[in-house]
């Protein structure tokens, strides 16, 4: 039996998600021959950690209740009473983590998990790697912060996963690896890579308000714990960085230009997340229905995109615009890009929830290499990370 000791950061929709699916998925890890050890837990306030990292793991009972305490927003503390575990505050989170890290890298090792969308996490990270512990991350900001950060945590590219970055649970981080070492060039990547900007759109087109349609998917936990990170484009913008970065390009965040849909006035810095989606959110719906009726009314729909492209300089663009559609008597739509350097492309009708991305390279040039589905939701993107902690178990043997 191969043990995995794997310590989260993170325990909110994805975090908590994943742990369902570790344990529902017991048994099979079992016929695998896997055993994945949860030995700690904390989020941005509190962790709760088993009292030998070594050689004990909190068992599913405790697992499930913390997930009950966390999704009624109860702290991590409450679990001091419930199980044998050890709670932590402040400071000593950092410290704690470090420790497990450093007294499992003289063993069996450590997967440490990010599933938060914070960059504070990206320093305990980096000293986890010096480590030789492997990281598994569906944050996206380590993998978007300086060059030097970026550089530092694919110094090991067997040590780290990121599949869940881009596009929740669908392939797209390992599809290009692979065409990568084939030794086939990418020139182009395109397509729409936020799912829940997909949904959202699609259910403003059904007639529903744009704010409503928000507040609903960020209940379902289609956004990120703040709506502003997808409806400013910059969710979107991290993972056109993360792939360009894949492609070898030396680009920063900053290089990126990105249309937002809300204005300066309602970010964070002047609207608190309760606050926007209770007062600014309302004052975007005629805006965005107005755009919707002017689309329509041309037998267009509206969709954010994002281009990749490897020329002279390199550019990524981020616009919120229309697409130009024809109709044909079968299901496929005629897609033109028209103002994207004269782009046209044919796609499948786009559903919710849905992320669609083509890609470029000397033997996809006709006929690019297309990956679609679902690419939104915490049940999606939990299973992307579980998939990552499995294939690292080679590791752990």
């Amino acid at each position: 039996m191969i043990y995995i000791p794997l310590l989260l950061m993170g325990c909110g929709g994805v975090g908590r998600q994943l742990l369902c699916h570790i344990i529902s998925g017991r048994h099979l890890h079992s016929k695998l021959g896997v055993r994945l050890r949860v030995i700690g837990v904390c989020d941005s306030k509190s962790m709760v950690a088993v009292p030998n990292v070594l050689t004990s793991e909190f068992g599913d009972e405790f697992l499930l209740q913390l997930c009950e305490i966390k999704s009624r927003g109860s702290s991590l503390q409450e679990l001091a009473n419930f199980g044998d575990c050890q709670v932590f505050s402040g400071q000593e989170i950092s410290r704690k983590v470090i420790d497990v890290a450093t007294t499992l890298s003289k063993s069996n090792g450590l997967a440490l998990v990010d599933c938060s969308a914070s960059s504070q996490t990206i320093e305990l990270l980096s000293r986890a790697i010096d480590l030789d512990c492997c990281v598994v991350l569906a944050n996206k900001k380590p993998l978007t912060s300086s060059l030097e950060d970026y550089d530092k945590f694919v110094s090991q590219p067997r040590r780290i996963r990121h599949e869940s970055t881009v596009g929740a649970g669908l392939p797209v981080i390992s599809t290009i690896n692979r065409i990568i070492s084939s030794g086939d060039p990418i020139y182009r990547i395109i397509g729409s890579l936020s799912g829940t900007l997909g949904y959202v759109m699609s259910e403003v087109e059904g007639g529903k308000p744009f704010s409503q349609v928000v507040t609903a998917a960020k209940g379902l936990g289609y956004t990120e714990p703040d709506p502003r990170d997808d409806l400013s484009g910059m969710d979107v913008a991290r993972k056109a960085l993360i792939l360009a970065r894949l492609l070898g390009h030396c680009i920063n965040l900053n290089s990126i230009k990105v249309e937002s849909l809300y204005p300066v006035e309602m970010g964070p810095d002047a609207m608190s997340v309760e606050e926007f989606l209770v007062n600014g959110l309302p004052l975007l719906d005629k805006d965005i229905q107005k755009r919707i009726v002017k689309a329509s009314s041309n037998g267009n729909v509206l969709r954010y995109v994002c281009l990749i492209e490897d020329s002279r300089y390199i550019y990524i663009y981020i616009f919120f615009f229309f697409f130009f559609l024809k109709l044909r008597p079968s299901s496929s739509i005629d897609i033109r890009l028209h103002f994207l350097l004269g782009v046209k492309s044919a796609y499948k009708k786009l559903r919710k929830i849905q992320l669609w991305l083509e890609i470029y390279s000397r033997c996809y040039s006709e006929q690019p290499l297309v990956i679609q589905g679902a690419g939104a939701g915490n049940d999606t993107t939990a299973a992307g990370v579980l998939a990552d902690i499995l294939d690292l178990q080679d590791l752990f043997s």
